[in-house]
């Protein structure tokens, strides 16, 4: 084991920063109704379940997606996932919704639904990306989930933004997906040190429904979580600078530079302005145009 995570009981400075919308989270127009909405997590991702369904599970909910459905899925904006959502059913968000008039997203969107929620409530709230070992027997699966500040326990906490019961039973979820143990959910840099060191196979880390793993995925999904932990939540098929792709040898200058990117997403509140710094390496840094969605 090589996870590492803040010291519980340590106040982290930089919990304001976590507490304030990002551009991705920023939920505009919508947020007299965002801040109607309960503050309490489980709630909360009872409440996202019932705006979004996962693309790729649709059919599990009796839900058949267009063509246009599958548009939601590449928008990248909070503010505009809503839009979708209030053109469907302009009741209040915490209004039950049959699965049929859910707008269609992935992991991502859940999780981005509940740290923007979150962050207008004032709660220290982060998107983290990383790999799940709880969705395929023997493989570690590209996800996303949200880690927010528990003020009581004064501690991060781990929330898989996207299961509900059904998916529990799917998948036999056998832990409390609102805590989700940090060796079943490895952020990115984790998977990355373990890959490094020996002490897990890159070709378990990826996506099964794409066929696609390997060391250059583990290294796309560090940079994205590098990205995330600085408040620029990117989308899960987003590429840029130096990311590797399907098939690339990941060695050499850039492995040690990711190998560095690793340590500080592992360390995020105390080495923060580390991470800033090295992100304005121009093989990590995020383009001022970025890819297509909106």
């Amino acid at each position: 084991m090589t996870a590492r995570v803040e010291v519980a009981g340590v106040r982290p400075p930089t919990l304001h920063l976590y507490a304030q919308p990002s551009g991705a989270t920023d939920v505009g127009r919508h947020r007299p109704l965002v801040e109607a909405l309960p503050r309490d997590v489980d709630r909360l991702t009872r409440i996202n379940h019932a705006l979004v369904v996962h693309e790729h599970i649709a059919p599990a909910y009796g839900v058949v997606l267009t063509d246009e459905d599958y548009g939601t899925a590449h928008h990248r904006s909070v503010e505009r996932v809503l839009d979708f959502v209030a053109a469907r059913d302009g009741r209040p968000f915490d209004q039950p919704r049959a699965a049929t008039s859910r707008v269609a997203g992935n992991c991502w969107h859940f999780v981005m639904l509940l740290v923007a929620t979150l962050r207008v409530q004032g709660t220290p709230a982060r998107a983290r990306c990383g790999f799940a070992g709880y969705f395929s027997e023997g493989r570690f699966e590209d996800h996303w989930v949200c880690e927010y500040w528990h003020p009581d326990e004064r501690r991060w906490v781990l929330v898989d933004a996207q299961v509900d019961a059904m998916q529990r039973s799917m998948f036999e979820i056998d832990f409390d997906h609102l805590d989700v143990p940090r060796d079943r959910f490895l952020v990115a840099g984790e998977a990355w040190a373990r890959c490094r060191a020996g002490t897990a196979d890159p070709g378990a880390f990826g996506l099964s429904i794409t066929g696609r793993f390997g060391e250059w995925y583990v290294a796309a999904n560090l940079m994205r979580d590098a990205a995330a932990l600085q408040r620029l939540e990117m989308l899960p098929d987003d590429t840029w600078g130096a990311m590797p792709g399907p098939g690339d040898t990941v060695g050499g200058e850039l492995a040690a530079l990711l190998d560095g990117l690793g340590t500080l997403t592992l360390a995020p509140d105390t080495r923060l302005t580390e991470l800033e710094q090295l992100w304005a390496d121009e093989r990590l840094r995020v383009p001022k145009t970025q890819p297509g969605g909106s």
